[in-house]
């Protein structure tokens, strides 16, 4: 086996791995506990970036290190421009988080300042920094607060800017795209909404990243696939966890949560269950478990396959249609817009098309993904000025963005994911005095929408039905 007898042990950067040509003197494979594998192609060693740490400490720690050629970083002096006073909760977090060696995941509602948290952060480790974020709007959030509390420009890397500065802000779309030419470039790595990372298109961000500091930040951490230890893996274990329910008034607003349950008329029930049934019929005939991990998946691709299957898929639409656009819901959506018309209102959907159909039929601005930026920025402008006091939108204000003050809050059509309701909830949470917020559950009785909203309660947030 070669080792550095032979030549001077190196280890460089290659495409989000780590390549040694050679080992320490005197050390071998099994030192490094399974971390450096044979490249065979090569005839070098290889690991993931994400190894880097424990490599150069572990061949440190032997007494024979490595020359490192890996990094293309040093430490970054980072000082705030005024003085910041951190709430408790947010001492608590970033203690937690540095007693586990700078490395790990903080999980505080959404309103509870995890963008301040990572700020902080920031200036404790002294190290280039990528934030990588799921929207385009959470990079400029990020990027004026960042520029706003530290004497230096913030580089972007998303929406067509090329800017790599050492703190730096990207999506996770582009940071899967560049980790490889930009992995050795930071010293520390934050992942905003972390709950994306371990997605096979994004877990590449951190394993490609030599980056020996990592921070994860998300207001629910788990995911119905158990991808939550894969993510530890990725940044490090759950540090801190701080709950809603344990926030006072100085920080979230006192909330209740109400459900509305209202029944299909006579002609959509008999409509919706002939759907239905079409739709059960074929997954039972297939022998697809549909609450199995891949059930969905075997749905859509065996029901592809057949006429029969995709008359099943659009019943499966037109049952799910009628249960969320319900003559009835509407009807409730329209006595809760007059009963708040002194309030500041977000309408929560699942989907575009009925976002844009309320829109249109009650006379509101629509908010989706297919706003453009300029536009959703002015929309939440005039929304936070009061000059409009209602937005529907889909999904593109369940995380991250940074929502004007609204006091109340109503769903009328979602997914059982009780992350995504959570984060509707805090986006009507802020504080302010006086305020008590609502939200409203607005679901359609005899249909799959009972199930669903079971599910999405399995969080203490929602345990406590008019009043927290």
């Amino acid at each position: 086996m070669t080792t550095g007898d032979d030549c001077e042990a190196v280890l460089q950067f290659e495409g989000g791995t780590l390549v040694a040509p050679v080992l320490p003197p005197g050390l071998t494979v099994d030192d490094f506990k399974g971390l450096l594998v044979k490249d065979h192609r090569t005839g070098t060693f290889r690991a993931t970036a994400m190894d880097y740490r424990d490599l150069i400490l572990g061949a440190r720690a032997r007494g024979s290190p490595f020359r490192d050629e890996a990094k293309r970083f040093e430490p970054l002096p980072l000082a705030l421009l005024r003085t910041i006073r951190p709430h408790p909760h947010q001492v608590a977090a970033l203690a937690a988080w540095q007693a586990q060696d700078a490395r790990g995941i903080v999980e505080l509602p959404t309103g509870a300042g995890k963008t301040v948290l990572g700020l902080l952060a920031m200036v404790a480790v002294q190290r280039p920094t990528l934030v990588v974020v799921p929207t385009l709007d959470l990079v400029q959030q990020w990027q004026r607060v960042l520029e706003d509390n530290l004497d230096l420009h913030v580089g972007v890397l998303a929406g067509g800017t090329s800017d790599r500065q050492p703190v730096t802000v990207t999506t996770y779309d582009s940071a899967a795209l560049q980790t490889e030419f930009h992995g050795n470039y930071f010293g520390f790595l934050i992942c905003d909404e972390c709950h994306h990372l371990p997605t096979a298109r994004y877990r590449f961000i951190a394993e490609g990243s030599v980056a020996p500091y990592r921070l994860g930040l998300t207001a629910t951490l788990a995911r119905s696939d158990g991808g939550e230890r894969l993510c530890e893996a990725l940044l490090g274990p759950l540090a801190h966890r701080t709950e809603i329910h344990t926030l006072g008034a100085a920080f979230l607003a006192p909330y209740d949560v109400k459900s509305i349950e209202v029944a299909l008329s006579a002609d959509e029930q008999a409509r919706h269950d002939v759907a239905r049934e079409r739709y059960l019929a074929f997954v039972r005939g297939s022998g697809i478990a549909l609450g199995s991990p891949q059930g969905w998946v075997q749905f859509l691709a065996l029901s592809q396959r057949t006429e029969e299957g995709r008359a099943a898929v659009r019943a499966y639409r037109e049952q799910r249609r009628l249960a969320w656009r319900a003559e009835s819901k509407l009807q409730v959506l329209f006595e809760l817009l007059v009963e708040h018309r002194e309030d500041r209102i977000l309408v929560f959907t699942d989907d575009n098309e009925t976002a844009y159909g309320i829109a249109e039929r009650f006379l509101v601005p629509a908010l989706t993904h297919q706003t453009a930026l300029s536009e959703r920025q002015a929309l939440l402008k005039a929304f936070g000025a009061g000059e409009l006091p209602v937005l529907v939108t889909s999904r593109v204000l369940n995380e991250g963005v940074d929502v004007p003050d609204a006091r109340v809050g109503i769903v009328l059509s979602g997914t059982g994911s009780v992350r995504e309701h959570v984060q509707r909830l805090g986006r009507i949470l802020r504080a302010r005095p006086g305020k008590r917020a609502v939200l409203y559950e607005v679901t359609t009785r005899g249909t799959a929408e009972s199930k669903t909203r079971e599910r999405r309660r399995q969080h203490r947030a929602y345990q406590r039905e008019d009043g927290c």
